[in-house]
């Protein structure tokens, strides 16, 4: 007897001809390009501050002064979280593990920025606690509280 010959039929073969996939928006595959270029970035460290700084630098005002603003108050806070980009934002790690994180008006068209945390972040609070908060504006309040969040959330 001669062996058989095993043919493989493509993928493409297998697959639904009629189902038409809609694929990533600009800004999805913007995101993604950024985390490959992030995950390079990663090999060394030193470069997460000037990464985060070269972020913001290219916000828009508002958002760059309150990205500015921000950085300031999460590094006095926070000393031991390391600077970073996440998806092109600027963001904040403990132990290789982002902790929170930024997000301005313009990468995702919202109507106002966020201030983001982790499932790393301590701020357990009972059975439900928030995780992100919006912002307008920085005022000597929320940059109190925002400086309180980030040592809890580091604790």
């Amino acid at each position: 007897m001669s062996p058989k010959k095993v043919t493989q039929k493509s993928a493409k073969s297998t697959t639904a001809i009629n189902k038409k996939s809609k694929g990533f928006t600009d800004e999805e595959k913007a995101a993604m390009r950024n985390r490959a270029q992030e995950l390079k970035a990663e090999a060394d460290k030193a470069e997460g501050e000037s990464a985060v700084l070269a972020a913001i630098a290219a916000m828009q005002e508002p958002d760059r002064g309150m990205a500015r603003r921000l950085h300031a108050i999460i590094k006095d806070s926070a000393p031991a979280l390391s600077p970073k980009t996440w998806y092109g934002m600027p963001a904040y790690a403990k132990d290789g593990n982002i902790v929170c994180f930024f997000q301005s008006t313009q990468k995702f068209k919202t109507r106002y920025a966020t201030l983001g945390f982790s499932d790393k972040a301590n701020l357990d609070e009972g059975h439900m606690w928030p995780t992100a908060f919006a912002l307008n504006e920085l005022t000597a309040a929320e940059e109190a509280r925002i400086g309180a969040l980030v040592k809890k959330a580091v604790s």
